[in-house]
């Protein structure tokens, strides 16, 4: 269940967002809040107002009688034209003649949550829920266009490589080792990828159609080998810290996965660490505002843990279920730049038990492997938990994504696919190849 936004007290709580998206798609009615009524004093003169009638078969009755407005009876619902003859009978032949008819009773759907939505399929969990056609049709849409310019080179080639029919050999095998070095994939990936075909062509006496359903399987096993599970926390805010080199978008990032995370029902709090980039405080102000959600800063060149402390308790406080921490960009071999994010694990530690339950190294696609060496470096001092790629619509090399998991040994759990707030979609391996290779 949701964490409620209401302080519990004597005021009445208003229906939830979700409470009355379920009450418009199902037809239910959500529970009018409780109201106490002050009693009226032994000497008020009671009011002589016209009562309103009070059933639908008096509202039938008094049409046009000037007291109320005409009323057809398609503005009732069939429970009420039902009930509106059930009282005629009732007067005509008395109470016995009537049965009366349960009013009908929702069968829950098992396959929903309690806000009528399918849960999540993506490897990645939200802890929140998505609609069918958002996770088919604009996941998959959004991934196609991120690889277009990936798929329009690599693809290209591809097919010029493995024409229809043709028998695999040395030079069908050294064509294609060509073609994946040309889309970033890398040289120890690729050796890896050419020899495992090697062997299972001639093991099996493939031919060209067979080598790339094998190739798309040799790639899906490097992708699925590096999955883990989410750690999300028992009792929220789960804490998620952004860090990276210079220039890769994390300040972006934090802001489109506030709202991405706002649209799957979970309340987020971005977190402004970034005290060292000149107007880093400004710019993630304005993704707040973008995506509705609050922030917590402190002034530029101040403690960014003093930063993470204020949001952190501010996030208990206010009963979040993210906090997305925006750090400075930082290279691995600066030794007073790495202390400091060791201290703001330190801190989140302190406050949340087991936090950052997730550290995201963002990465450029369009640097390809120039980026890798960084990265490495990176992954071993920060405790990375995953990858989020930006800009891999940027980009004719989206192999990158498969070193990336060769290499590093880590999954990519997001991508960026644009420059809009809804441009970040959770990174799926089958929808990922299904649209590089088809």
């Amino acid at each position: 269940m949701p964490i409620s936004l209401f302080n519990s007290g004597e005021k009445p709580k208003k229906p939830s967002f979700f409470q009355r998206m379920r009450d418009a798609v199902t037809g239910e009615t959500s529970a009018a809040p409780e109201t106490h009524d002050t009693e009226t004093p032994a000497t008020e003169t009671p009011s002589t107002e016209t009562i309103a009638p009070q059933t639908p078969l008096e509202l039938l009755e008094r049409e046009g009688s000037g007291t109320l407005p005409i009323v057809e009876p398609e503005m009732l619902s069939p429970i009420d034209l039902a009930q509106a003859a059930d009282e005629a009978v009732e007067r005509e032949l008395g109470p016995e003649a009537v049965t009366p008819t349960p009013p009908p009773t929702a069968v829950p759907d098992p396959t929903r949550n309690e806000f009528g939505l399918k849960p999540m399929t993506s490897n990645f969990s939200f802890g929140g829920y998505a609609s069918a056609e958002e996770e088919e049709a604009g996941f998959l849409d959004k991934m196609r266009s991120a690889v277009e310019r990936t798929r329009d080179q690599f693809g290209d080639s591809l097919s010029s490589v493995l024409a229809m029919g043709r028998t695999v050999d040395d030079e069908v095998l050294d064509d294609l080792e060509a073609v994946l070095l040309t889309a970033d994939i890398g040289s120890t990936t690729t050796q890896e990828v050419i020899r495992n075909l090697r062997q299972r062509a001639r093991r099996e006496n493939a031919t060209t159609d067979d080598l790339k359903l094998m190739l798309k399987e040799e790639l899906r096993a490097i992708l699925d080998s590096v999955q883990q599970p989410t750690n999300h926390p028992p009792q929220p805010p789960e804490v998620i810290m952004m860090v990276g080199v210079n220039g890769t978008g994390k300040t972006t990032t934090s802001g489109k996965l506030a709202a991405l995370y706002g649209t799957h029902g979970r309340k987020a709090l971005l977190c402004a660490a970034d005290t060292f980039r000149a107007a880093a405080i400004e710019q993630l102000e304005v993704w707040a505002k973008r995506s509705n959600v609050e922030i917590i800063k402190t002034k530029q060149g101040g403690d960014p843990s003093a930063a993470l402390y204020d949001a952190m308790t501010a996030g208990k406080a206010r009963g979040v279920d993210i906090v997305i921490v925006d750090t400075a960009g930082r290279l691995h071999n600066k030794a007073g730049l790495m202390a400091e994010l060791d201290k703001m694990r330190r801190t989140a530690h302190k406050l949340v038990p087991g936090a950052p339950h997730q550290v995201f190294l963002v990465m450029d696609a369009t640097t390809g492997q120039n980026g890798m060496q960084q990265a490495r470096l990176f992954t071993e001092s920060a405790g990375v938990t995953g990858i989020v790629l930006t800009k891999l619509d940027g980009t004719a090399k989206g192999g990158i994504v498969i070193a990336i998991a060769r290499e590093l040994r880590l999954p990519v759990v997001f991508a960026g696919t644009g420059e809009k707030m809804e441009d970040i979609i959770p990174f799926n391996s089958d929808a990922f190849l299904d649209s590089l290779l088809g």
